[in-house]
């Protein structure tokens, strides 16, 4: 029989999640938002918290629903093979290629560069990740004690910081929100909409989502139906304090636009605001949100992937893999942010739809009792569209030119496919799929039923 949960222990499973999810990225964003969008702002916000904030609660009830035992279970229904280089493609992006080192270089670059001088930036950057990568490592050498140590302490720890500046924000706003500016004018919403991707929450929820459910198990709710109840409330938890943080922040950047200008990133939106409301206090204020911000991504993101890889390749211990994939990404953070920015987006826009339609796949799955011809078609749909937005913006990202054969595909799909241009060429035609294949999926199913091979078993 479960264990009946605490709102208390919602919270503290809830909070952990939050932190999890809440990395430098998440407060960079919305900050950018808010600026572009200006008289927008809201209904902008609208689109950014559905993939930014509905997405990845989804992605965590969908490994729940599903009843998977991880990611690679739930993409396996694809394909074993696909299930396992998805998953491995996925663990790496979002841990030691480009994700965790992102984590200490934006917080490095953001809440630590302005307070030395440019020419021991690089120095700097040695050595704030040497600390940032130590703390991190230690964290993450002991698993079993991340609810207490996140969801009690730097979670919370991080609300309040960010408490201070978001209230100030609300109570004396630096001005009046400004005119909206380039997509934000004519489609606030989906601007909003695709630029929730670049939290990359929806990829992260499907691995974060195990660490909810093995969190609810160990506090004795072990039920399909329970936990899944569990897994509900504690993401609501943690989808309502993204949800709140990221309209402050949004709202912080839409009324900045009059003291600050219209600035590249929403780095400086925050330091700016820091430094009007609190001076030199405010300054150390942002360092100390994005510094814990980070840590506690970092520390979610290596414990993760270290299990992910441990239980591939069981000869290699966990914390084995924990020094791995900390001292590659202690390399990798010292390239230089720009340099992980570049090459991570390709792969984002690549993975990110295929991460979206495996989560509808997820939950749509017991109208077609699970048939595998569904699961191919759509997601073989999406992979061939996906890629082709992988290379274009690879191509844009180096400032090169596409070969004719690339742009004779972007320009094809340009043609014939809705919403291409917004960057979500490929939902129509997994829709369609999954419609089609799912219709002849019951169709020889109910065949199958009915046939006397059948009924005389």
């Amino acid at each position: 029989m479960d264990s009946k949960l605490s709102m208390k222990a919602y919270l503290i499973i809830g909070t952990m999640l939050f932190a999890l999810f809440f990395g430098a990225g998440n407060l960079i964003f919305p900050a950018q938002l808010g600026q572009y969008a200006g008289e927008n702002v809201w209904l902008a916000m609208a689109g950014f918290l559905t993939t930014g904030v509905g997405l990845p609660l989804l992605g965590i009830l969908a490994i729940g629903f599903s009843k998977s035992r991880d990611l690679q279970d739930l993409s396996s229904r694809v394909h074993p093979v696909y299930g396992l280089l998805f998953t491995a493609a996925l663990y790496l992006t979002i841990g030691p290629f480009f994700a965790l080192p992102r984590t200490a270089a934006v917080s490095y670059e953001v809440g630590i560069v302005p307070f030395i001088g440019e020419g021991s930036v690089a120095i700097g950057l040695i050595v704030f990740s040497l600390i940032f990568y130590v703390v991190s490592l230690l964290l993450s050498l002991n698993p079993t004690q991340m609810v207490d140590s996140i969801g009690k302490f730097l979670a919370p720890a991080i609300l309040i910081v960010l408490g201070i500046l978001l209230v100030a924000a609300f109570v004396s706003p630096m001005g009046e929100a400004g005119p909206a500016q380039e997509g934000y004018a004519s489609g606030a919403f989906l601007t909003g909409f695709t630029e929730g991707y670049n939290t990359m929450d929806a990829l992260a929820s499907l691995v974060f989502g195990i660490i909810v459910i093995s969190a609810v198990q160990k506090m004795g709710v072990t039920s399909s139906k329970g936990l899944l109840k569990a897994t509900l409330r504690s993401g609501a938890v943690a989808a309502g304090l993204l949800a709140v943080v990221y309209t402050g922040i949004a709202f912080l950047g839409a009324t900045s636009t009059s003291q600050l200008g219209l600035l590249e990133t929403g780095g400086p939106v925050l330091s700016g605001a820091s430094e009007h409301y609190f001076g030199t206090l405010g300054a150390m204020l942002l360092a100390v949100i994005i510094t814990l911000a980070c840590l506690t991504t970092a520390v979610g993101l290596t414990v993760a992937t270290s299990e992910f890889f441990h239980k591939l390749t069981p000869g290699i211990s966990y914390r084995t893999y924990v020094f791995i994939f900390t001292i590659f990404s202690l390399v990798v953070t010292n390239a230089g942010l720009s340099n992980i920015i570049t090459y991570s987006i390709p792969v984002l826009m690549f993975l990110y739809p295929l991460a979206i339609v495996l989560i509808m796949l997820a939950f749509m799955s017991p109208l077609f009792n699970h048939s595998r011809i569904v699961y191919v078609s759509a997601i073989g749909v999406t992979f061939f569209i996906a890629i082709i937005d992988g290379l274009k913006t690879l191509t844009s990202s180096l400032g090169i030119e596409n070969p004719t054969w690339l742009q004779s595909v972007i320009d094809f799909y340009a043609e014939v496919l809705p919403l291409y241009g917004d960057g979500l060429g490929w939902f129509v035609p997994a829709l369609a799929a999954i419609l089609i294949s799912g219709i002849v999926a019951r169709l020889r199913n109910r065949r199958e039923s009915e046939s006397p091979a059948f009924t005389n078993r």
